[in-house]
């Protein structure tokens, strides 16, 4: 944060700790690290905290450690055999099932060993095509014990972008399944692996281990590639299960954006200052505690899945209850029954989950007891005012914090939040709070890249490396280089974020979307989510994209697509009301092109809003790689929308 911002709402303890990490960054992060000691282990100590070889870095370097014998061994010998470390739920099948840390020290070696007598070695990439479960979990876990690297691809991108992601990871392993479920219809997982391999080379994958649910229906099988479970779990009889120490900045996991852009990019996380990042964040804003039954809805596919389904909670020694289907099937509860049931004390949303969650009505929340829950954090958008008010008044009466906070898939772990487990700051709804402890953030202006005054919109950018952030991108270093560090000149040695935003008197950041979703309406700099919170300002709406338009007089406009909550009907005159709502929200300078009305809106399977799909369907371009989203029928819809737009 500015030296200049941030006065009273902060307790004086987290404005000195997080002076300190301006003050002397490799200081703070060597404490925090030493401090970290009673759940990360170092097989060797670090011999020194930080190198810039600009714009690649290196934390901790010369230390040894393994972050799966910190989530599982680690928590072994602190003597938490017999406490959950998961429990899984599957909407889809109904089969719940619990795992302590004992239990998981088992399965992990079991499938360590596995993994060596398959024939993987330290380096080599693992692909993981599979739902979230309690076998791909520990897949993950596995590989990095044999400081494997594990390439986690969400169990739903099609064919294509599963070769994609293969090819460029340079995957020779893969596990998947042979099928799982959305919304009671099968998907065929092995088929879409079938399909995808046939666009590789021939001699890439080298093992393609499948787990078999369906007994009924066994998926074909090729010579010598492909392997069932029980063939892959006897390949380690004999193998070694012990861990592999790896220095600190030998990769864990690849993980590609999560394609709000037209081309992923793969992002790199190692060993060494991923666990602290996430660890230190895991205890600083989410207060993550060995008690804890903590309930991150997000997918094993996403950043938000690596961090904090599986690594953060494990690494904290709570339990960690992994989801997998959808919050409406088979029933509208499914979700809270979850809470209720298993006396969950900590969730993570997205703001499309909370919006969802509204759509489905207050009387789903009400017919469980959700008092073990203590407090709720939501990313992945901006959490708008609205949706925040539901979920902190209506739902939970205010009797608990519901908190915004902002990360990419590039930082592991937040980067603006409101340090609850250091000391609580008041909740500014439509904020995403202040930097955290060790983020040093700045929003300044895109000509010269100098500091906005309080409430102007500027980009975001970070003024040093962190040890969540990612140092390369895979095989594509020069693409990092310029598009993270050299975007704009003034942004050579700082951290470029991507996003648009303002930052008030107190330090507090709002964010308006991308940099490049910023409309200019005759030379006023208006942000697509402050339209949209605007619109869903309104009682009758659930959700809303806004995308600018081209203009011939005043440069460009907004036009917007909306989903209405129930009982309301799409109509010329509520769009009318829309409309002049948002002039009174916002003022005469907002001008909107049209809005129209759709059931869905295009968004990403980890919950962002795909605005560049919509500006691109009304440039009539290349929509590019769409292997994230959520719902194909979506586009159509936007299509659709369009084709009214101009005929209107």
């Amino acid at each position: 944060m500015s030296e200049k911002r941030g006065t009273g709402l902060i307790p004086p303890q987290v404005k000195a700790f997080m002076d300190w990490a301006v003050r002397d960054p490799e200081g703070f992060w060597e404490e925090a690290a030493r401090k970290a000691a009673h759940d990360i282990h170092w097989f060797k100590k670090w011999e020194q905290v930080f190198t810039w070889d600009y714009p690649t870095f290196r934390w901790y370097s010369g230390g040894m450690t393994n972050i799966c014998y910190n989530c599982v061994d680690y928590k072994i010998k602190r003597g938490l055999a017999g406490r959950a470390a998961i429990i899984a739920e599957s909407g889809e099948t109904g089969e719940t099932r619990t795992v302590t840390y004992g239990q998981l020290y088992s399965l992990v070696k079991q499938y360590a060993a596995a993994l060596r007598g398959l024939g993987v070695k330290k380096g080599d990439r693992v692909a993981i095509y599979m739902p979230t479960s309690v076998e791909s979990v520990t897949a993950m876990l596995a590989c990095a014990r044999i400081g494997a690297i594990h390439v986690a691809i969400f169990a739903g991108f099609s064919a294509g972008a599963v070769a994609d992601r293969l090819q460029i990871a340079g995957a020779r392993y893969l596990l998947t399944q042979d099928e799982g479920s959305r919304r009671g219809k099968p998907v065929e997982l092995k088929k879409i692996i079938d399909e995808a391999l046939e666009k590789c080379p021939p001699d890439q994958i080298q093992k393609v281990v499948l787990l078999q649910k369906n007994r009924g229906k066994t998926p074909p099988m090729q010579a010598g590639r492909d392997i069932f479970w029980d063939e892959f779990l006897a390949l380690g009889e004999g193998q070694s299960t012990d861990v592999e120490p790896v220095e600190s900045n030998e990769p864990l996991f690849l993980l590609p954006t999560s394609g709000t852009t037209a081309k992923p990019k793969v992002t790199v996380q190692k060993h060494g200052g991923y666990q602290m990042y996430i660890y230190s964040m895991g205890k600083w804003i989410y207060d993550l505690q060995e008690n804890d039954v903590w309930f991150c809805t997000s997918d094993i596919g996403w950043i938000v899945g690596h961090s904090y389904n599986v690594y953060g909670p494990l690494l904290a020694g709570a339990t960690t209850v992994l989801y997998e289907g959808t919050p409406d099937y088979p029933r509208p509860d499914m979700w809270w029954d979850v809470v209720d049931r298993n006396r969950v004390t900590a969730m993570w949303l997205s703001p499309t989950g909370v919006r969802g969650l509204m759509k489905l009505g207050i009387e789903q929340p009400r017919k469980h007891d959700l008092r073990s829950v203590q407090r709720i954090f939501c990313a992945g958008e901006v959490l708008n005012p609205p949706a925040w008010e539901w979920l902190q008044v209506q739902v939970f009466e205010n009797r608990i914090p519901v908190m915004d906070h902002m990360w990419q898939t590039e930082t592991s772990g937040p980067i603006f939040a409101n340090p609850y487990g250091l000391g609580m700051i008041p909740i500014k709804p439509g904020s995403a709070g202040i930097p955290v402890p060790g983020v040093i953030a700045e929003v300044v202006d895109d000509k010269e890249g100098k500091p906005v005054a309080p409430g102007e919109k500027g980009i975001v950018i970070v003024k040093r490396p962190f040890p969540g952030l990612t140092s390369t991108l895979w095989n594509d270093p020069e693409t990092y280089r310029r598009e993270y560090w050299e975007r704009f000149p003034f942004t050579e040695g700082v951290y470029y974020c991507g996003d648009a935003a303002s930052m008030d008197e107190d330090g507090y950041i709002f964010f308006a979307g991308r940099s490049d979703e910023v409309i200019k309406i005759a030379a006023h700099r208006i942000g697509t989510i402050e339209i949209e919170n605007a619109l869903i300002s309104h009682p009758a709406v659930v959700e809303a994209g806004v995308s600018g338009v081209p203009d011939e007089l005043k440069g460009e406009v907004a036009c917007a697509f909306v989903v209405l909550r129930q009982n309301y009907q799409p109509s010329e005159e509520l769009k009318k009301e829309l409309i002049n709502h948002i002039r009174k929200t916002m003022g005469a300078i907002v001008v909107m092109r049209d809005i129209e009305f759709v059931n869905t809106l295009p968004k990403t399977r980890s919950g962002k809003i795909m605005r560049r799909v919509m500006r691109t369907l009304w440039a009539g371009k290349d929509l590019g790689d769409l292997s994230t989203i959520e719902e194909e029928a979506s586009v159509d819809e936007i299509r659709e929308a369009i084709r009214k737009m101009r005929e209107g």
